[in-house]
């Protein structure tokens, strides 16, 4: 199953839609995380807030391909797609194991292929260096055999890299 999640103009739905199985559109019409852990212990990767990011943990955790487009933000995601990766946290477990001779928790639904991140926005080369390692850190905690990062300066090869 392959998973985009985007903070890009809502017109940009269809076209990935036609890309994947599916699409988080994180245009901010949702609570940020509230830290109660429920996700992991009382319900399972299900956020107890009902709104449009109730299932998103499961969604993700099935993802074998989760494509990230975000806006570089000083080196990292855009916050309305941060706060959408951390309503994901359910994809894990709260028990731990190592990973790559590293303590990380458990994950919920096994391991995944590939989480491809594509960034666009101005930024320096410290930004990239950052955002790239960011990603590959990302990978191994969320259970991504690999991570590829894309800085994108061309819209108009945004549908050939998804």
């Amino acid at each position: 199953m392959k998973v985009i999640l985007h903070d890009l103009d809502i017109q940009y739905n269809e076209m990935l839609s036609g890309k994947c199985d599916e699409v988080i559109h994180a245009d901010g019409k949702y609570a940020p995380c509230q830290g109660c852990f429920g996700c992991w212990t009382k319900h399972p990767a299900e956020c107890f807030m009902k709104d449009s990011l109730k299932q998103t943990a499961r969604v993700i955790g099935q993802a074998d391909e989760f494509v990230i487009i975000t806006e570089n933000l000083y080196g990292t995601y855009s916050s309305v797609v941060k706060n959408v990766l951390d309503r994901s946290i359910g994809t894990s477990t709260p028990l731990s194991t190592y990973r790559g001779r590293q303590m990380h928790h458990t994950l919920r639904y096994g391991k995944h292929n590939l989480l491809k991140v594509i960034v666009y926005g101005d930024m320096t080369e410290q930004e990239k260096e950052t955002f790239t390692y960011t990603a590959e850190r990302n990978a191994i905690n969320d259970g991504f055999e690999k991570s590829e990062v894309i800085f994108l300066n061309d819209f108009s090869r945004l549908e050939d890299l998804v």
